[in-house]
């Protein structure tokens, strides 16, 4: 059985991306950097919804990014990726599958296979359906030292209360601290 995992940065108060979906305010430095290239060669599928999708595509396949960022370039491009998106009529980004319609039953039969883990970068609203769902297994939420005032939040939508424990923290030097969160079952 396969575990689903969250992966991502929030501000103080909460919001994962800032009006307009920014997210320059992500304090990535080189002890993030390194956890990133350490973590970017999993082997786990990604998951994403059509917006964030569209954003890591379209950086992660660059000329710039294979030039800055080479490790997480390629650990990007090579992963196998699913976007869920009613809209979109292709997915053109290396080893990405397409799924229209029924993410829940998909995520459902993913998890039920053998293999490596199932990890959702950004895209809240695909997080908060599934936390709806009870389906996400692990939340890692790296906090970050500023607070935007709006923007979105990773469970907009939420109906019922989520109640989670708390695994392990790290603290990183430029303020960032990790949180691994489980789902509480009790």
């Amino acid at each position: 059985m396969r575990k689903l995992s969250v992966f991502n940065l929030v501000t103080l108060d909460g919001y994962f991306a800032g009006p307009g979906g920014d997210i320059s305010w992500h304090n990535v430095d080189t002890e993030f950097q390194e956890y990133a290239e350490r973590n970017s060669n999993s082997g786990n599928t990604l998951l994403f919804g059509r917006l964030t999708y569209e954003l890591m595509a379209s950086y992660w396949s660059s000329p710039e990014a294979l030039k800055n960022d080479p490790v997480v370039a390629q650990g990007m491009n090579r992963s196998p990726k699913i976007v869920f998106s009613r809209t979109l009529d292709k997915a053109a980004w290396a080893n990405t599958r397409l799924v229209k319609d029924d993410m829940l039953g998909e995520v459902r039969k993913l998890k039920q296979q053998d293999g490596k883990g199932l990890t959702i970068l950004g895209s809240g609203a695909i997080v908060a359906q599934l936390a709806q769902a009870g389906l996400i297994d692990e939340y890692q939420i790296m906090l970050n030292p500023v607070v935007l005032g709006k923007g979105k939040t990773m469970f907009e939508g939420i109906e019922n209360r989520l109640a989670l424990k708390l695994i392990s923290t790290r603290s990183f030097a430029n303020g960032n601290v990790l949180l691994h969160y489980e789902p509480f079952k009790g």
